[in-house]
């Protein structure tokens, strides 16, 4: 069985609402629901734990933490109240599309394949991507081995503990937790997402997931 977590404690600023990005209204609920929706749909997933901004309640049936400064630190706290699982999905609140299938998909890849320490859901770059240093370009990167990561990601308990036991600096530094993994030298593996598991930062991003969010509820079940 597998437990979930949620990172839920971002307050959100370029969204430019005035409370918490996981409480914002997407569809008639607030962004977070969906994940939690489509999480406790799922009969691998044990029990769910919300890392939340302070003062924050969670929602019935889910587990609330404070979160902490930094997301790393938050995923840490959360997995501390999380109980007994071997295997820990890690999941984004800012990312509401997320489907029990793709969930799956990665719980599955990372059982699949006995050497992994983790499985992250990523999508090819489709842009071409160039680096920049003091507003000039300095390098254009080969997009072919390039990926844009995402979540769900999934691990193994006891190589995320692992890795989360550093020091704040670097849980500072680790914009996703599968870099805390590539960093303790563990395997991660990827799984191609559908195009719609997009990030909730702006109010664009906002109106764009809440159309999506209709169109998927038009779709005969």
């Amino acid at each position: 069985m597998t437990i979930a977590l949620i990172v839920a404690a971002g307050l959100g600023e370029r969204l430019g609402g005035t409370r918490p990005k996981a409480l914002v209204e997407l569809g008639g609920q607030p962004m977070v629901q969906w994940s939690i929706d489509a999480l406790a749909s799922m009969e691998e997933i044990e029990r769910i734990v919300l890392a939340l901004p302070p003062g924050v309640q969670a929602p019935p049936g889910v587990i609330g933490v404070e979160g902490g400064a930094v997301r790393s630190s938050s995923v840490q706290r959360a997995l501390a109240a999380a109980g007994d699982g071997e295997t820990v999905l890690v999941h984004d609140a800012a990312r509401p599309l997320l489907t029990a299938k793709l969930a799956r998909a990665v719980i599955l890849a990372l059982a699949h394949d006995g050497q992994a320490a983790a499985a992250i859901a990523a999508a090819p770059v489709t842009d071409t991507i160039k680096r920049v240093d003091a507003g000039a370009v300095v390098e254009t990167l080969e997009r072919r081995s390039l990926w844009a990561v995402q979540t769900p990601q999934v691990f193994r308990r006891a190589a995320l503990e692992r890795a989360l036991d550093v020091p704040a600096e670097v849980l500072a530094q680790a914009t996703d937790d599968a870099w805390l993994i590539e960093r303790a030298g563990g395997k991660v593996v990827v799984v191609a997402v559908e195009q719609e598991n997009l990030k909730v930062t702006t109010p664009l991003d906002l109106e764009i997931a809440a159309r999506l969010l209709r169109r998927r509820s038009a779709e005969p079940s």
